[in-house]
């Protein structure tokens, strides 16, 4: 297994500046810049857990308890191959595309997107809905795929104020419109279950973008979430 050493020199080239300023242009740097970083998803695996079980034996947990031997495992597979997959770009949903041969022109929306994602501050969980629109500049997205990109935006260490221009953005691109709506309305765990322990605030954010920014528009799509 590689050394702390050898990894932190594959980031080489990479300026704290860069990191801080947005992780998830970071983490595509972290697959995309050359050849300084080679780690495959077994590899991270292996570092992570190593890793995961100097936290446990840290905290005074009995390693050998065979509910436990295997948890640094367990927790490596997890974050690498599911909860923060999105970090990956190869994962990326592939974007299917149909001709809008009916000539709809109003606004699509598919409402309670259920969302699941991690607090980077805290790496707990983001739990909550999206409400997602689109007005169609001549195609249309098949509907899984938009949850296929509110999944994988969702599946990195995030703000949600940053995942939500992230899944507005990614949407607009994939469809070619400008005309795109997203309301995100999130539980944080990080408010519900530590520090101040309130369970019953939720977190509203919103992204508006072309015929969006009208306010008929807007509240259209907002009645068409309640």
């Amino acid at each position: 297994m590689k050394t702390d050493s050898v990894i932190y020199k594959n980031f080489e080239g990479i300026s704290l500046e860069e990191i801080e300023e947005d992780h998830s242009e970071f983490s595509e740097k972290i697959c995309l810049v050359g050849n300084k970083i080679s780690m495959n998803d077994d590899e991270k695996i292996k570092v992570i857990a190593n890793h995961f079980e100097g936290i446990m034996e840290a905290l005074g947990l009995d390693l050998n308890d065979d509910s436990l031997k295997e948890t640094p495992q367990r927790v490596a597979k997890m974050y690498v191959k599911e909860i923060f997959s999105g970090l990956n770009p190869a994962n990326k949903p592939k974007v299917t595309l149909f001709e809008n041969k009916y000539q709809y022109n109003k606004m699509l929306v598919e409402k309670d997107i259920t969302l699941y994602s991690y607090c980077e501050h805290h790496f707990v969980p983001i739990i909550g809905k999206v409400h997602v629109a689109y007005i169609s500049k001549g195609k249309v997205i098949g509907l899984s795929k938009i949850n296929r990109l509110v999944q994988y935006y969702s599946k990195r260490p995030q703000v949600q104020e940053r995942l939500t221009n992230e899944i507005g953005e990614a949407l607009k691109k994939a469809v070619g419109t400008e005309d795109v709506a997203i309301v995100i309305d999130a539980i944080h765990l990080c408010v519900a279950s530590r520090g101040i322990r309130d369970t019953n605030s939720t977190t509203i954010t919103t992204y508006y973008s072309g015929k969006f920014i009208n306010e008929d528009a807007k509240n259209e799509f907002l009645a068409l979430i309640k």
